[in-house]
């Protein structure tokens, strides 16, 4: 069940929609926006020269510094007594992004996120345990607004405060939950050395995990461990929040509301756009926002796409979990490596958890790996000759999937930091 019909529309009323969507935004920020006239006027671009989808690519590429360059409100659409909520990043790498909302916004950010939600099966029945990062992050008020909407039950617990989640999830029972895949993987590790019993105890049937990459073994541990179904939640904050796109239960590809922010792949170096199912940079526009529309939005992230009709019967667009972003990957000695691809081989290997954390250093001249990986507690024991084959065995499998020499120090259990947002996993020493 979907919905809203646009999630069903067929190929050519959508791309009809879309275009007609995106005709009206870029009319609108050429008028109203001076960064998008000058940019367009520059390229030779005029909007009416935009007659098809296709033609979307000859227009220049909005990037995050734009953003900051004309913070606070540089690149809002509408005068600021139509703007109803505020939301920015934390700056914590120079001044923040800023995003705004009009009710026609907020309408829409409900709608999307309300579109996973029913993915996952959600009704008036259950009860959410919203615990991510409330404030000036997008997720979640964005969670909650669309789960109120959809009149769920929303316990609003945020992050952090572990052993009270856990109290919260036991007594009030919810029956959903949000937040980042490590901080699901972290509950349940807290939850049996409290001495809950996770099957048992807790009414958990469906998650909502997203803001940082997960390897397809991290989601089926978390899965596997709560006892859950696992859907994936995809978004950033320059272009909605949260909701962007979401797993349904038939595939691990993510659709994306392209009704509303129309996608594109592109090859990061040259930024010529890639033919569908190659893998590069997803770039967004979206076609209905008024508040803060955003063209050819650089998102960073490194993924492919489908148009391929899903099993559960929706048409929209889907991407691949995110594989990494452009900017995190690292670069060893030639070798392009994304952390995901470690979490994924380390995944496949017996006696070893999910909680390791990744170290680029140099050694001369060359660039060297190491990650640190927690044993299993139930592998803990004084063996040298148990633990020396073990790490050979993870050694090994990275060098034939990553083609890279890494080296693996395999440390106690709960000895690497944990974080109760998004997980720090790569350390690069080079720099």
């Amino acid at each position: 069940m979907v919905l809203c019909p646009e999630e069903t529309l067929g190929k050519e009323d959508l791309r009809s929609l879309q275009l007609v969507r995106l005709k009206e935004t870029l009319e609108r920020v050429y008028h109203l926006v001076p960064f998008y006239k000058k940019s367009f006027d520059e390229a030779n671009i005029h909007p009416e020269n935009i007659k098809s989808l296709e033609d979307l690519e000859k227009l220049p590429f909005t990037k995050k510094q734009d953003l900051r360059d004309h913070y606070p409100y540089g690149l809002f659409a509408v005068p600021m007594d139509q703007i109803v909520r505020i939301h920015s990043s934390s700056g914590t790498t120079g001044k923040p992004t800023v995003v705004g909302y009009t009710a026609h916004d907020m309408d829409i950010w409900t709608e999307v996120v309300g579109r996973i939600f029913r993915m996952g099966g959600l009704t008036s029945r259950d009860i959410l345990q919203n615990s991510t990062g409330y404030g000036l992050f997008t997720g979640g008020l964005g969670f909650h607004s669309a789960a109120e909407r959809m009149k769920i039950a929303v316990i609003p617990s945020s992050t952090g405060f572990t052993s009270r989640q856990l109290l919260l999830l036991k007594d009030f029972g919810a029956t959903a939950i949000t937040g980042t895949p490590s901080f699901a993987l972290h509950l349940a590790e807290v939850a049996k050395a409290e001495g809950y019993d996770i099957k048992k105890d807790f009414k958990l049937r469906t998650g909502f995990f997203g803001a940082e990459p997960a390897s397809s073994g991290l989601k089926e541990e978390i899965s596997r461990v709560w006892g859950i179904d696992y859907h994936e939640v995809y978004g950033l904050s320059e272009i909605i929040g949260p909701g962007v796109a979401g797993s349904c239960k038939h595939s691990d590809w993510l659709h994306i509301s392209e009704d509303h922010f129309y996608p594109e792949i592109i090859d990061p170096l040259t930024c010529k756009t890639l033919p569908e199912g190659e893998k590069g940079e997803l770039v967004i526009t979206t076609i209905t926002k008024h508040g803060l529309p955003i063209i050819r939005y650089r998102t960073g992230d490194i993924t492919r796409l489908t148009r391929i009709p899903c099993k559960c019967g929706r048409t929209l667009a889907r991407i691949e979990s995110i594989s990494g972003r452009s900017d995190d990957m690292l670069v060893i000695n030639g070798v392009n490596v994304f952390p995901s691809q470690i979490e994924h081989v380390l995944s496949s290997i017996g006696g070893i958890t999910l909680n390791y954390q990744i170290i680029a250093k140099k050694k001369g001249h060359l660039d060297k790996l190491e990650v640190d990986v927690e044993l299993d507690e139930s592998l803990m024991c004084d063996d040298v000759g148990v633990l020396e084959k073990l790490k050979k065995e993870c050694e090994r499998s990275l060098l034939n999937n990553l083609y890279i020499n890494v080296a693996i120090h395999l440390v106690a259990p709960k000895s690497i930091a944990r974080s109760e947002g998004k997980a720090v996993r790569v350390i690069d020493q080079r720099r």
